[in-house]
């Protein structure tokens, strides 16, 4: 009980827009946070002993820095969910989100009312500092799915904290049904000076498309977006921009970094979209700066709540929680840029961001491209290659295709995005409109029953993938003599369909 009062009474003194990182905090609050695990959970005692770790000898950044990783496969999977909570003891969280995992088999992971206020900051700085919510009402609707998934009662949950704060701030959460969004927003929203649509991108812009075509006035009701789970263009946020009626997208709209395991890691802010916008620009400094000639998403993070590592391209975060996570490596590609690096990076490029944002916080960045090697999201669901393989070998498709196959998510004209599968023809055997019908159906049927995500995620008249049926070898898709991949993060050219 003491601890959630001094919990409570911590949040409540704590200011919206975090203070400057001093000299060394976060590595304090890192080391204070793996000492903590190691001293009272049974699954970390176990893993650092497997891996011949004796924890008081850690007592620098660069001892933590030599710790071992940890994985989904060598971390969560040997050990059983208790023994991986503070004192072997889940009944101390009061809520379990569930994800999905790439066979069909869930991942549980607790969280208490204290985890959900560490995070709450995130919430909270993007109404404050974007939204002006401390000053304006504001109706917040929650338009991730309701459920056993992590995003639409964890968002319901952090709104509310926000608004017990004295923020006058109402929540409704329909979920990601867009009838009742439709039948409730127009409703509520003449109530309020502002509303704020929170959910996953394409969905949104669903919503957005969809109250257009049937009247619904958003520009009088000063739309807000809070959205997570996509990377998404800039052309994408200025053409919702323009629908809604948004003045300011660097204010009117802000992007989360999160994930099941973890909570929200970081957030978009004026600051960090304004870079992102010149970035977008500027696809020569884009491609120096990170690496890749895509746009990632770009926020600012406070490492003193979240602690941000890179290893071979690749993040690893830690950060506390119910399941407390040291070193863990989640596969999103991406990287970190302290807050002055960034500053002076594109200072260099005649560019100033805080001459359109004025003061900032001080917090440094971390940019995600997402695990394109493994997975890609629609609709704020993983999508994982595993899936779609069990589609593919169903006997009324195994016998005229070779397994392989390329997933990927494009985007039409509109900024519309569809679910792309690109499969491999088996030798001799020719495409058609009734096999691409048969391989789409087969494909949505096993990832509707393996991902309970893509079938609670993905609004139903979008789960019925696109089919491209290539013939074997096609150099663009299938060349011969490399390693096959089963994603791609951004699509080349439109392929020819053949004839």
């Amino acid at each position: 009980m003491d601890h959630v009062l001094a919990g409570l009474t911590a949040y409540f003194k704590r200011s919206a827009t975090p203070p400057p990182v001093g000299p060394g905090a976060a590595e304090q609050a890192v080391l204070e946070l793996f000492h903590s695990t190691a001293a009272s959970v049974p699954a970390y005692q176990d893993f650092l002993r497997r891996h011949g770790v004796d924890p008081g000898k850690v007592a620098t950044i660069a001892d933590f820095r030599r710790l071992p990783l940890m994985t989904k496969e060598d971390y969560h999977g040997p050990y059983p969910l208790a023994d991986r909570c503070r004192g072997g003891r889940v009944d101390f969280s009061d809520m379990i989100a569930v994800s999905s995992g790439s066979t069909g088999r869930p991942s549980y992971w607790p969280r208490s009312v204290l985890d959900e206020l560490r995070l709450t900051a995130r919430f909270e700085q993007i109404f404050h500092d974007s939204f002006g919510a401390d000053r304006r009402s504001t109706l917040a609707v929650v338009c991730f799915p309701l459920g056993t998934w992590v995003g639409g009662l964890y968002t319901a949950a952090c709104c509310r904290n926000v608004a017990a704060k004295g923020y006058p701030l109402t929540v409704v959460a329909p979920g990601n049904d867009k009838e009742e969004i439709l039948r409730v927003v127009p409703e509520l929203a003449p109530s309020f000076e502002q509303t704020v649509l929170l959910g996953y991108p394409p969905f949104l812009k669903d919503v957005v498309d969809t109250g257009m075509a049937r009247g619904v006035d958003w520009p009088s009701m000063d739309v807000k977006m809070v959205m997570a789970g996509e990377v998404f263009s800039e052309d994408w946020r200025d053409l919702v921009a323009a629908r809604t009626g948004m003045r300011r997208p660097a204010y009117d709209t802000a992007s989360l970094y999160g994930t099941a395991d973890a909570g929200v890691l970081g957030n978009e802010t004026p600051l960090s979209i304004g870079v992102r916008r010149f970035l977008a620009g500027a696809p020569a400094a884009a491609q120096e700066l990170f690496g890749e000639s895509r746009l990632p998403t770009l926020v600012q993070y406070d490492p003193r709540s979240r602690f941000f590592e890179t290893r071979d391209g690749t993040l690893l975060f830690s950060g506390d929680g119910a399941v407390p996570l040291v070193r863990y490596h989640i596969a999103d590609q991406g990287g970190v840029i302290g807050y002055r690096e960034m500053l002076d990076f594109c200072a260099a490029r005649g560019f100033d961001p805080l001459a359109e944002t004025g003061d900032a916080p001080e917090l440094p960045f971390v940019y995600v491209f997402g695990r394109s090697h493994f997975t890609v999201s629609f609709f704020g669901a993983n999508v994982f290659p595993e899936n779609v393989t069990v589609g593919l070998e169903q006997p009324e498709v195994s016998g005229w295709t070779t397994g392989k196959f390329v997933l990927e998510v494009v985007e039409d004209d509109d900024r519309n995005r569809r679910l792309r599968v690109t499969v491999e023809l088996a030798p001799g055997e020719s495409p058609g409109p009734t096999r691409e019908r048969r391989a789409a159906d087969s494909i949505r049927t096993q990832l509707r029953r393996l991902n309970s995500e893509f079938a609670h995620y993905v609004p139903e008249e979008h789960q019925t993938p696109q089919i491209v049926l290539l013939p074997t070898g096609d150099p663009a898709y299938f060349p011969r003599g490399v390693k096959h991949r089963y994603t791609r993060a951004s699509p080349p050219p439109e392929p020819p369909v053949p004839s």
